[in-house]
């Protein structure tokens, strides 16, 4: 007599967030618990970019678009070495993988790096909360169903304020990344938790990146003979990472050009004397518009941050290197995206943006940064080289 074939029962899996609003679904992935911030992305592609991004330590990430994991994963496309999420959050979790290039499922991948996950869960009532109510802790369990528990342990998991996460997710000692072809210059890269299409995007470009650990100083920077410095993305409170701080008001002092990206633009701020805040619900995903104010040409940008700089948008403001001001504005709701400074006679000599870049996956709208820097690199050189003639 033929057998019925056996279906699995899914596990059930709670969301609970701090303010006590639950949502049960199934698990994926790894089983267990994990706590963190709830935020959401409203990218539709691009997921394994998201989930490997350093700057996601310690938040349990809302998929806003309703259908992923179609594309399973890959080996190419990790934007670090592990899987920094806390947690993953998703409505239709696809039951088949198509894609050339996929070698797992995410499901696999994530159950593989112990990374608990969440479906079946109504992530437009989740966004809309978050959104109303602000990003906020969060915990997920497949082991604990009952929802004044699972809020006693999220209540006592430590805010994303206040946090300072860099020494948890920069390299341990420095790295090289060779320049594609002749090498036109050297850059310090400081990684407060870096995307590896940054430095790729340089290299690509003729820079020769040294990694170096976040808790770097200037003497191990400038025995590089850098063209210039840059600091990178990363995770937690920009107010609370002070050494960073320091570290670059010494670049600054020792006149090399910088560039800094999301974290390392809040830095920037902060070491130009502006303050940082935390947004309501901040940006992630890869359809934010950005006007440069320079050029007032509008961008398609990807992003990930829940803090930003507080700095006039119509004024410069006069600082000892010279004078800083608002370079890119975000058309949603007016933030801050991206800041410069200039000498007395108008020469840039440092600039950060809040967004992304390099782009992995997309857009690729402000591209044209990375040579922006290069062009920056070169001016120094050019100007260094006709004072020593005069000299």
């Amino acid at each position: 007599m033929p057998t019925s074939p056996v279906i699995a029962i899914p596990t059930a899996a709670l969301l609970v967030l701090e303010d006590g609003r639950a949502f049960r679904g199934v698990s994926f992935g790894a089983q267990g618990e994990t706590f963190g911030e709830a935020v959401f992305s409203t990218g539709m592609s691009g997921y394994q970019e998201t989930l490997t991004d350093p700057s996601y330590h310690r938040q349990v990430v809302v998929a806003t678009a309703p259908h992923i994991g179609n594309t399973g994963w890959n080996d190419e496309d990790d934007e670090s070495d592990k899987i920094w999420v806390a947690g993953y959050v998703v409505r239709d979790l696809s039951r088949v993988r198509s894609n050339w290039r996929s070698v797992r499922s995410l499901d696999e991948e994530l159950r593989n790096q112990g990374i608990v996950g969440i479906a079946e869960v109504d992530t437009r009532a989740l966004t809309r909360h978050l959104r109303e109510r602000g990003a906020m802790r969060v915990g997920i369990s497949t082991v604990d169903q009952d929802v004044d528990k699972l809020l006693a342990k999220v209540l006592a998991t430590p805010p994303m304020a206040g946090a300072n996460l860099v020494g948890e997710v920069t390299v341990s000692e420095a790295e090289l990344i060779p320049a594609v072809g002749e090498r036109q210059f050297t850059v310090a890269a400081i990684d407060l938790g870096i995307k590896d299409m940054t430095p790729t995007r340089m290299a690509e470009r003729g820079i020769e990146v040294h990694l170096l650990p976040a808790g770097s100083t200037l003497a191990e920077i400038t025995a590089l003979s850098p063209d210039g410095v840059f600091f990178s993305n990363g995770p937690g409170d920009p107010a609370a990472a002070n050494e960073a701080v320091a570290l670059l008001t010494e670049v600054l002092d020792a006149g090399l050009p910088y560039f800094g990206i999301c974290f390392g633009n809040q830095i920037f701020g902060r070491a130009l004397g502006f303050a940082t805040f935390k947004l309501k619900y901040g940006h992630r995903g890869i359809n934010q518009p950005v006007m440069d104010l320079g050029t007032r040409k509008v961008e398609i940008t990807a992003h990930n941050h829940g803090f930003a700089v507080d700095a006039p948008l119509d004024a410069a403001t006069e600082v000892k290197w010279g004078q800083a001001r608002v370079s890119h504005v975000n058309l949603n709701d007016e933030v801050v995206e991206g800041l410069e400074l200039r000498t007395a006679d108008g020469d840039l000599i440092g600039f950060s943006v809040q967004y992304h870049p390099e782009a992995a996956a997309g857009p690729h709208d402000a591209a044209y940064l990375f040579d922006r820097f290069t062009e920056m690199m070169a001016q120094r050189r050019a100007t260094s080289a006709n004072l020593e003639g005069n000299a």
